[in-house]
């Protein structure tokens, strides 16, 4: 096998454990499910994985929470103020996961929750990508204009907000928990926005 096709294998592997994941969790998942969707023999699973499924689920957790934590600037930079850029990506997420059948959007999160005490390795993966989140989505909000702490504090609220609706969206099969937390943290961030200008002359 070139380096090229050993390559792809092993993309094609880490896409397909990352969906799989986010529609069936980690434990639900087998080996044998894993091939079968990334379209490659058992073989070049424990070539590329020696450590086979925990490994795999590990390096696909890490690839997902890279590529979902770029959404942030790629759904709010089109606002130039938060107070609408934030409520209109959590309209995006709903829409999203409406038309997906409910799908669950972030396998670190549906991971997250399944593990957090039954594997000890993975948890600790899917803590290093959510404190990943939180220092760049902290980061994200003092280029966009918040003090350092502030920036963190919103940071953790909306990834609680966001991670929250997702299970109640998928359970309830609607669309209402996303918009009501979109809602609420469009409050939040007026609340901070409006306490940071200065007071008017009396």
């Amino acid at each position: 096998m070139s380096e090229k096709m050993s390559t792809a294998t092993r993309e094609r592997l880490v896409v397909a454990v990352a969906e799989l994941m986010r529609t069936h969790g980690y434990s639900a998942i087998t080996v044998k499910q894993i091939t079968a969707a990334a379209q490659a023999p058992m073989g070049s699973l424990y070539h590329h994985f020696p450590h086979g499924k925990v490994q795999i689920a590990a390096e696909a957790l890490r690839d997902s929470g890279a590529a979902y934590i770029q959404l942030l600037p790629m759904l709010m930079d089109p606002h130039e103020d938060l107070r609408a850029a934030i409520p209109a990506a959590f309209t995006d997420a709903a829409h999203t996961m409406a038309e997906s059948g409910w799908i669950n959007m972030c396998p670190v999160g549906t991971v997250a929750g399944e593990i957090a005490d039954s594997e000890p390795e993975l948890r600790a993966v899917a803590a290093e990508v959510v404190a990943d989140w939180i220092d760049k989505g902290t980061g994200y909000f003092v280029v966009r204009g918040l003090a350092e702490t502030v920036a963190r504090d919103l940071m953790l609220a909306l990834l609680s907000a966001l991670e929250g609706a997702f299970v109640l969206s998928r359970t309830l099969r609607s669309v209402e928990p996303l918009e009501a937390a979109g809602r609420a943290m469009a409050a939040r961030i007026d609340a901070v926005l409006t306490a940071r200008q200065p007071a008017a002359p009396a």
